[in-house]
């Protein structure tokens, strides 16, 4: 069992940065591979980047690459989204997911936080 616990959301202007922090708990973090999802108001839930169990393989979407980067600690059982130039369309609800050993990149993951609001005003 895996629980994870968002935090890092907030409002932030068009062009600036936040740090998402997804604490885990359980002592088996590192056979996860991590994920970082996001929902806005009328769209279906969408991949925004994942993570290796070691750290050593990223993935993203398109529509963020270059722009956030995802990370792990598995000493502190944690995972980040730094999330830089910000966009208007990047505001939604993120969410923190876990999927036992290999990393994916639609939304078939085992355990899921209760996400946190990103605000992005223009």
């Amino acid at each position: 069992q895996v629980q994870l616990v968002e935090s890092g959301g907030g409002l932030v202007q068009a062009g600036g940065s936040l740090r998402l922090s997804c604490a885990a708990s359980g002592r088996t973090f590192s056979s996860y591979a991590m994920g970082w999802f996001r929902q806005a108001p009328g769209k279906e839930r969408e991949f925004v980047a994942a993570i290796s169990r070691t750290g050593s393989n990223t993935y993203y979407a398109d529509s963020v690459k270059g722009r956030f980067t995802i990370s792990r600690d598995n000493v502190k059982n944690m995972v980040y989204l730094q999330m830089n130039s910000l966009k208007a369309e990047d505001a939604a609800v993120y969410y923190c997911a876990a999927r036992w050993l290999v990393p994916s990149e639609t939304a078939q993951y085992d355990y899921w936080g209760q996400g946190t609001q990103v605000t992005v005003s223009s």
